[in-house]
């Protein structure tokens, strides 16, 4: 496990509190909070409890093994939040057209 892992994933938590927010002044039909942004949310605090669990202090060296996987997580979660950031986009911009 590196650096970049233990500070990204605060990060992505912060970003999907910022999206949820950005959702919930919208009036979609779709609940992409509840839908996408809730789950991931889910499993980006549970992965930072996890990294930063008592258990997992020493070893830092032989989870250096599995940095693809970690690795992987990061990616997962860019993607989903660029897609997200997508999806608020199109519904900012179609909001005022539904009045």
């Amino acid at each position: 496990m590196d650096r970049a892992y233990k500070q990204d994933i605060p990060s992505v938590i912060k970003r999907l509190e910022g999206l949820r927010d950005a959702f919930a002044t919208l009036d979609s039909k779709t609940d992409w909070t509840r839908l996408r942004i809730e789950p991931l949310l889910e499993h980006a605090k549970s992965l930072d409890r996890l990294i930063h669990a008592r258990q997992f202090t020493r070893e830092t060296t032989r989870l250096r093994r599995g940095v693809a996987m970690f690795h992987a997580d990061l990616v997962y979660f860019r993607e989903n939040l660029q897609g997200l950031m997508k999806v608020l986009e199109s519904e900012r911009k179609a909001a005022p057209r539904r009045e």
